[in-house]
């Protein structure tokens, strides 16, 4: 076992992955690491104290690229984060990959993926290229994301749906989208030909008076 798990290391080492010893002792540092054996995480990848991560989930970062992920993120299984070359920064208590995984990727040095606090990439969705995504800001479904900005208010507990951020949802490809906060888009194909809507058209608040 002892000749598997340092044959295994080996690898890690060459791709530039902790070690299954040094992936465990990120517990040290507040992080929670389930499935040290199918989790891969950059010696360069900065984790916040209380960052929570799934089996089968991959942090990969080259030599000029950098990832950081703030305190208190989930990262579920089948998240793939990847800076070849560039910057990707996603702020504190996010809930990323549920149902489905998610990717995030960068390859160029100008490329910057800045996502914020309190953000939700659900659903097997990707982002590709640039993207500034606010605090609350939601993608839910399987949504390929390029060059977008999407505003950032309230997380998905706020009470009044139009001061949350911004949100996509459904299936296809987002590109070149400035979406304000509050507002949503909801496609099955080209995100770009749907209409902007406020979000309490898919959430109507309730009369306080009734």
């Amino acid at each position: 076992m002892h000749e598997i798990i340092s044959s295994v290391d080996e690898v890690r080492r060459l791709k530039g992955f902790l070690t299954i010893a040094q992936t465990l002792q990120l517990a040290d540092l507040g992080v929670t690491v389930i499935d040290p054996f199918s989790t891969l995480i950059s010696s360069r990848a900065s984790l916040g104290s209380g960052v929570f991560l799934w089996p089968n989930v991959t942090i990969e970062v080259g030599p000029e690229g950098s990832v950081s992920i703030g305190a208190s993120t989930v990262l579920h299984s089948g998240v793939r984060i990847e800076a070849g070359a560039g910057s990707i920064a996603i702020g504190a208590n996010g809930d990323l990959g549920r149902e489905g995984g998610f990717t995030l990727v960068v390859g160029a040095q100008s490329d910057k993926i800045d996502v914020g606090n309190d953000v939700r990439l659900n659903g097997g969705g990707a982002i590709t290229q640039s993207a500034t995504l606010g605090n609350g800001a939601q993608v839910l479904g399987p949504i390929r994301i390029q060059n977008c900005q999407l505003g950032g208010g309230g997380s998905f507990r706020e009470r009044d749906p139009d001061k949350r951020g911004a949100v996509l949802k459904g299936s296809g490809v987002a590109r070149n989208i400035d979406l304000p906060a509050g507002m949503v888009i909801q496609a099955f194909g080209l995100f770009s030909e749907a209409p902007k809507r406020w979000q309490s058209y898919f959430h109507p608040q309730k009369d306080e008076r009734s």
